[in-house]
């Protein structure tokens, strides 16, 4: 057995690479964690003396204006904290913040927010973060900035052009070996600095989320909401679907049945008297059976299409393909199949999906990428038209959202004016009947 090795200099670019990756990460990661520390020592803590102020102001009645102002002020503060955050850490810190009622007074508002549990853990987190800034986020800052003083030599050019003795906390010199020792300190401060500003950051955000994300009973009454509302949106969409069948029938395949019917009893009758008539007619109730066949084949696709159970749903995303006037682009990377009903709601998404973007969007390709990674069915729908597609103006892209809502999965839309659209469906799932490779294609 041969084993194969990098040639050195492609291994020492590696290694390089590996270095650069870690200095930039270093660096990155001091600089934010002192943008964090400068802002919680002083805005959060300004914010923390103005709420108090205004929680004393209360019992007076002067701090009913004033509180829910800077609740909303916090809570934008804090709401920006925890979006950077998980952007730069990967820590998802959710908001736990109630729902506002609609209609509040100055007295209502004031209760929803002193009411709130999530308005005190904000006061703790302004008051708690200042000190867990500077212990976590200022000394790897600190370390990356005097270490990089150390090794631009600023310590010896103070000692041999100003002579500056004892320079800083870093640099004790008294002659000149102690003033070039800077050099390699400098590397060793660096190094250190490097180091800790990322796992330093990371700590900093999970502090952040420990007071500032949901507690476990505001997960839960949230949970709790969001099945009531999606259980909502579920019932009314089965009864929608189940009026559009019955009109489907009643107007389509009941007509055409009872038309055959009636041209049959009508041949019947002249079969005797007048053969040739009585031939025109079955042929019109030949021709009216396959109409009612035909729209009966429409109803049942549009119930659960044959081909997605016959070929599961890489096939029938790829047959849908072939019905849409543009070039539709199929990526598939599914080790499995979904469970049933799942793969009819992410068939059924993909095909609105689709419809959007072949009859709103203007566009010339369309891009379909399933993927299953970390027990979640990923759906991503991407067409080059004029873009402004609003799921709130739109039913179709609301039917989406509530057909997966019911699955507890999400739909969201990247659509800015002039394009592209990307359309973004999760489902949580589990598969079954693994397959080994994953398959794509241009339909």
């Amino acid at each position: 057995m041969v084993e194969l090795t990098p040639p050195p200099g492609r291994a020492l670019m590696g290694e390089n690479g590996a270095v650069r990756v870690w200095v930039l990460r270093g660096l990155l990661a001091g600089l934010r964690g002192l943008l964090f520390a400068v802002g919680a020592l002083a805005l959060n803590a300004a914010l923390f003396g103005l709420f108090v102020v205004g929680v004393l102001l209360s019992v007076a009645g002067l701090g009913i204006f004033l509180v829910p102002l800077l609740a909303v002020v916090v809570r934008a503060v804090a709401d920006y904290d925890r979006r950077i955050l998980t952007q730069w850490t990967g820590v998802a810190i959710a908001s736990p913040y109630r729902a506002r009622p609609e209609t509040l007074g100055a007295w209502g508002t004031y209760r929803w927010v002193m009411t709130d549990p999530a308005t005190w853990r904000d006061l703790l987190w302004l008051f708690l973060s200042t000190y867990a800034a500077a212990a976590l986020l200022i000394v790897p800052a600190a370390l990356i900035l005097s270490g990089t003083e150390g090794i631009t030599g600023v310590p010896v050019l103070l000692y041999y052009i100003l002579d500056w003795y004892g320079y800083g906390v870093f640099w004790p010199m008294s002659n000149a070996v102690e003033a070039a020792l800077s050099w390699p300190q400098g590397f060793a401060i660096l190094a250190a600095g490097l180091t800790l500003a990322p796992p330093a950051l990371r700590w900093y955000a999970r502090f952040t989320n420990a007071l500032l994300g949901p507690t476990r009973a505001a997960a839960l009454a949230r949970r709790v909401d969001h099945l009531t509302q999606t259980r909502t949106d579920t019932v009314d969409a089965q009864a929608s679907e189940l009026r559009r069948i019955e009109r489907n029938l009643h107007d389509g395949a009941q007509a055409r049945l009872v038309a055959l019917s009636m041209k049959i009893g009508l041949a019947e009758e002249l079969m005797n008297r007048d053969p040739e008539a009585a031939q025109r007619l079955m042929a019109q109730a030949r021709e009216y059976s396959g109409q009612a066949l035909e729209e009966l084949r429409d109803l049942v696709r549009g119930i659960h299409p044959p081909v997605l159970a016959e070929r599961g749903l890489d096939g029938a995303v790829r047959a849908l393909a072939l019905t849409v006037p543009l070039p539709v682009e199929v990526e598939v990377d599914l080790p499995g199949r979904p469970q049933a009903p799942l793969e009819s709601a992410a068939y059924f998404a993909v095909a609105e999906s689709l419809a959007n973007a072949a009859k709103h969007a203007r566009a010339t390709r369309i891009h379909v990428h399933l993927r299953y990674h970390m027990d979640r069915l990923s759906i991503v729908v991407r067409d080059d038209g004029r873009g402004g597609a609003d799921p709130e103006a739109g039913s179709g892209l609301r039917g989406i959202g509530r057909r997966l809502a019911a699955f507890d999965g999400t739909m969201s839309v990247d659509s800015p004016p002039g394009g592209p659209t990307t359309v973004t469906m999760e489902l949580p799932c589990a598969l079954s009947s693994p397959r080994t490779s994953p398959s794509s294609g241009t339909a």
